[in-house]
This record gives structure tokens, C-alpha cells and sequence, in this order.
């Protein structure tokens, strides 16, 4: 009986083996609820990529890890929410590169105008070399980069005349980004840049108090600016990217399976988030075409003028950048160009 009883133990003691090897993935997630904050209401394909990067976690963890959105910046402005990831008082977020440049410099490397051309070169460059270098620039700050996303490709729109070329810009009073690189750049062809806040934009480009603005599709759509200007011109000048982070100090304390799931699942989210972002700029591009606005392409040519012209800009702002950071990125567009 004592020789049966020990192998029962046994069998017990394997089957128990046998049945923590079988289920390691859940065994390392610990119950958790991770709150993310956007700017962007719930509906943005920002907001919806989130939501497909917590589908992903609760799948892989069993549940465990809960992912809970806060849309429309109810935890706070970008800078604010910033510094709540970087104090470890908040969990995620999703960011554009400039809100960091206050305290990491090589962030305005994205802002640069005409730096990337298109979305495939977009992805390219940031999903590989580049992209991973100014990720690893992250944890100094107390950030961790997870996956890149977009707000898309900037364009302008007016109520006084297309641009075509750059000469067109010149005496225009236009609501530029508050950013130092927007605003020299714009000056520097000739505009008079105005940093109205977003909020008061409608209003001011309503009145005329500026004649026109700079956004991506969709936050033209958003803010509702095609009722109030009759001109779009798709410049394409500046690729504006968004980035899903995490505190660090947060991050640090979660197991390499939660920290790997994290990974996995933002980079679902951000491949759902440029389908979205992409279809819905196609959509409301008709849009504003339907709504009666005139709608203009600057040719390869005057593209070119342009960001010529704003070679100025790339030489003022190496030296904050950082000219290896500013050498990585053009290196790799280079590379990507077949040059």
C-alpha cells in the first residue's frame, strides 16, 4: 500500500508538472487594469487601434490584463499626461513626438518639413532602423516606446487662395502647430504663423481672424474646418507620427510575458490603426470635395522648391536635434530611396 500510495504522489507531482507546462501563459499575468490615455476622441482611428491592443491583451492574458481607454484628454492635455508616465502615476499613452522636445530634443527630427514623402516610407523608416534608434532614446526620459502610429500627412487649407507653390503661402495668416519648427518653417515661406489655440481655431478661421491652417484629413473633418474654408491644398508637408509609450517605472515592474504581450499587441494595434487612419482619409477627402471645397495638388516640382527653401530649417535645427540623429534618419530615407 505504501509503494502504491508513493507512486499516486508521483503521478500527482507529474501531472502537476506536466499541466504548469502546459499553461505558462496565463501562469505569468497577474490581474491588472492599465488605464491609456488619448487626446483623440473615441471614435479617431487612434482610439480604435487602442481598442484592438486591449482585445490582443485580454485574449493573451486570459483576461488578466485589462486595458481602459480614456479618449478626448479627459486625464489631461499630452504634456500633462506625459509627465504622469514619466512620475509612474499613469500607464500608457499615445503621443506625437513633439509634445517630447521640451525634454528630448531629437524628437524634433520628425517634425522637419517634407522629411518623408510617403506612408509606405513612413512605415519603413519607423518600423525599422530609425524608428527603433529614436525608440531606444526613450528610457532615458522615463518613457518606453511601444509601437509607432500616425495622425497623417499635413496639409493646408485657406479661405484667400490655393498653394500651389510656395510663393503662394506668402502674406497668408495661418494657425501653425506651437512648435518652434512649424513656425520658422512657415515664416520662412513667407507666412504670417499664428499659434491660435485648436480650440478657438473654428471660430478664428470663421471670422477670418487667420485665413487659413495646417492639419492632417482628418482633423480637418474633425474640427469641421471644410465649412469655413473653401481652399485644400494637399502639400503633404509634414508626416506627423504618434507613438504608443509607457512609464517606465511602470513598465519595469511587470513580467517579461506581460512586457512581451504589451509589445505584441501594439504593434496590432498600430497595423489596425493605419488601415483606419489611411481609409478614412480617402473617405473624407471626397468628403470635402462633395462639400464644395477646392482641392489642389502641389506638383514633384514645386515640391521640391518647397523644401528646398526650407533648408534654413534643417540647418538651425541640426545642432539641437542632434546631427547623428539627423544623419540616422536621412541615411535610412536614402537607403529607402535606392540612393
Amino acid at each position: 500500500m505504501k509503494f502504491a500510495s508513493r507512486l499516486s504522489l508521483r503521478a500527482v507531482a507529474l501531472a502537476g508538472a506536466v499541466l504548469s507546462l502546459a499553461l505558462p501563459a496565463h501562469a505569468e499575468f497577474q490581474e491588472r487594469t492599465i488605464k491609456v490615455s488619448t487626446t483623440v476622441n473615441k471614435e479617431h482611428s487612434i482610439a480604435l487601434g487602442m481598442v484592438k491592443l486591449a482585445q490582443c491583451a485580454a485574449d493573451k492574458s486570459g483576461g488578466k490584463m485589462k486595458i481602459q481607454l480614456y479618449p478626448g484628454a479627459v486625464l489631461g492635455s499630452d504634456p500633462q499626461v506625459v509627465q504622469q508616465l514619466r512620475t509612474g502615476s499613469l500607464d500608457m499613452m499615445s503621443v506625437a513626438p513633439s509634445t517630447l522636445v521640451a525634454f528630448l530634443p531629437a524628437a524634433g527630427v520628425l517634425d522637419l518639413p517634407f522629411l518623408i514623402q510617403n506612408e509606405k516610407e513612413a512605415d519603413a523608416l519607423l518600423d525599422g532602423k530609425a524608428g527603433t534608434y529614436f525608440g531606444s532614446l526613450l528610457p532615458a526620459v522615463g518613457l518606453v516606446h511601444l509601437a509607432w502610429t500616425e495622425a497623417g500627412f499635413k496639409h493646408i487649407t485657406s479661405s484667400r487662395k490655393p498653394v500651389a507653390r510656395h510663393e503662394d503661402i506668402q502674406g497668408q495668416k495661418l494657425r501653425v502647430l506651437q512648435n518652434s519648427i512649424f513656425v520658422d518653417a512657415f515664416a520662412n515661406w513667407g507666412a504670417v504663423p499664428s499659434t491660435m489655440a485648436f480650440s478657438e481655431l473654428y471660430s478664428g478661421l470663421e471670422t477670418k481672424t487667420v485665413d487659413g491652417q495646417e492639419n492632417s484629413l482628418n482633423v480637418i473633418d474633425t474640427g469641421k474646418f471644410f465649412e469655413v474654408q473653401k481652399y485644400l491644398s494637399l502639400t503633404r508637408h509634414a508626416y506627423q507620427s504618434t507613438m504608443t509609450v509607457y512609464s517606465k517605472r511602470l513598465f519595469d515592474r511587470l513580467s517579461p510575458e506581460e512586457q512581451a504581450t504589451l509589445r505584441d499587441c501594439s504593434v496590432q494595434g498600430r497595423d489596425e490603426q493605419r488601415r483606419l487612419n489611411r481609409e478614412q482619409e480617402a473617405r473624407n477627402l471626397a468628403k470635402f470635395k462633395a462639400a464644395g471645397m477646392v482641392v489642389n495638388e502641389m506638383t514633384p516640382a514645386e515640391v521640391a522648391r518647397m523644401r528646398e527653401k526650407a533648408q534654413p530649417i534643417y540647418d538651425k535645427y541640426a545642432k539641437p536635434i542632434g546631427e547623428d540623429t539627423l544623419k540616422l534618419f536621412n541615411d535610412e530615407l536614402k537607403r529607402l530611396r535606392g540612393g
